[in-house]
């Protein structure tokens, strides 16, 4: 049980507020900060702060003892690697429109690369790694996303109502079809039509959506989206494809789970993620990186629904799981106020890593063979597989605090 010293990436979609404003440092800062990295990722690792002081990277001890911070059950599924990332993410921009393979695209793809001799940090590299990238995100703040398909019926009716001259004739090719083969076939249009036909089609589908929102039309919300993303990256077919996608809001506690293949884009709050460690990106656009279309179609699911907004299982007063397919990790949320203030036990049987979002927390193992340890906001602790069981309580004076728990998969 000891506390981290964790990463702040600057990429510069991120925010000048919110990841500062946990840590408690001043604000605004004087460069975008858009995630805070928890876990043991080779490109930036948390560090163990040791009683004294002295840090060791948590990448490095795994390799060293992975018996005591992985346990059997991890090593014997993962290896020596630590199969999920923790992260708070600030956006104050659009992300890159993008999605992830599947494990079986991801091993046959990092397999093709490694025998065309593609360096790993080569720009025009798809797949660094041989594993699979389901992620989840739950909102801290109200969270905006684009993620998923849309029901392609509902699609056929923005497309109608929006009406750009320019676009009908890949509407009735929705419309002929309104189905997952359907938006493939108009997808794959959109994303491989040419420089100078976009910049033709886009102003009459920024100048209908500039109509749609006037009218206070049903899907006012959708063309804002366009228009924003619009302005931001002038002529780039990503903010067609943002056209087909669903358009989420999400309140604080609420989160979406993100398999292989559901192409999404982040849009804006702060939410803390979890995901397998893994770099597997496969873009579609609002970006200036590379974008491979051949790939992404092979990876993409085109199938259409509403994106399911997931509220968490409330075990008791105070404990909120998010369970999700994903076997490489589990995240949970604990809230406690003056009227539930219980203590939570912490006892998954593997490794785990500990972030305090609000209020401070006091962490004790129930036989008392270590150190409690109290964490204040922003502050995170590792908790290594064979630590004895942790009992979690509020520590501050209005009882009121919050954390959040990552851990492997069922």
């Amino acid at each position: 049980m000891e506390l981290l010293r964790n990463a702040v990436r600057p990429y510069a979609w991120g925010s000048r507020t919110a990841i500062a404003d946990l840590l408690g440092r001043p604000v605004p800062t004087p460069h975008p900060e858009a995630e805070l990295w928890m876990g043991a990722h080779p490109g930036d690792s948390s560090k163990l702060v040791r009683p004294d002081g002295t840090e060791e990277s948590l990448l490095q001890l795994l390799g060293a003892d992975p018996a005591h911070h992985l346990g059997a059950e991890c090593t014997g599924r993962w290896g020596h690697r630590l199969p999920f990332m923790l992260k708070v993410l600030a956006a104050d921009e659009p992300l890159s429109l993008q999605a992830h393979p599947s494990a079986e695209q991801a091993a046959e793809g990092f397999e093709r690369e490694e025998r065309a001799g593609l360096p790993r940090n080569a720009p025009d590299r798809n797949y660094p790694d041989p594993t699979a990238k389901p992620e989840l995100i739950c909102a801290l703040t109200e969270f905006h996303a684009l993620a998923g398909f849309r029901d392609a019926h509902r699609t056929v009716r923005l497309l109608g109502e929006l009406d750009v001259p320019s676009l009908r004739a890949h509407t009735g090719l929705l419309a002929a079809q309104p189905d997952a083969e359907g938006l493939r076939a108009l997808f794959t249009t959109w994303i491989t039509l040419p420089e100078h036909y976009l910049r033709e089609l886009m102003p009459e589908l920024l100048d209908a959506c500039v109509r749609h929102v006037r009218e206070h039309g049903e899907f006012a919300l959708e063309c804002r989206t366009v228009l924003e993303l619009g302005e931001a990256y002038p002529n780039d077919a990503g903010v067609l494809a943002s056209l087909l996608l669903n358009r989420l809001v999400l309140q604080p506690g609420e989160a979406i789970f993100l398999p292989a293949g559901n192409l999404h884009a982040y849009l804006h709050g702060t939410g803390v993620e979890i995901l397998a460690n893994s770099d597997n990106i496969l873009r579609c656009g609002l970006t200036p990186k590379y974008v491979n279309v051949p790939e992404l179609l092979r990876v993409l699911d085109f199938t259409c629904a509403d994106m399911r907004v997931h509220k968490g299982e409330s075990l008791d007063a105070n404990l909120t799981v998010y369970r999700t397919p994903a076997e490489e990790f589990e995240l949970s949320r604990v809230d406690w106020s003056p009227a539930a203030s219980a203590p939570v036990r912490l006892d998954s049987g593997g490794p785990q890593i500990v972030l305090c979002t609000k209020g401070g927390v006091r962490l004790r193992t129930q036989d008392g063979s270590l150190p409690d340890l109290q964490l204040a906001k922003g502050e995170s602790v590792w908790l290594a597989a064979s630590d004895p069981e942790v009992l979690a309580t509020p520590a501050c004076v209005d009882g009121t605090a919050q954390i959040f728990r990552a851990a492997t998969g069922n």
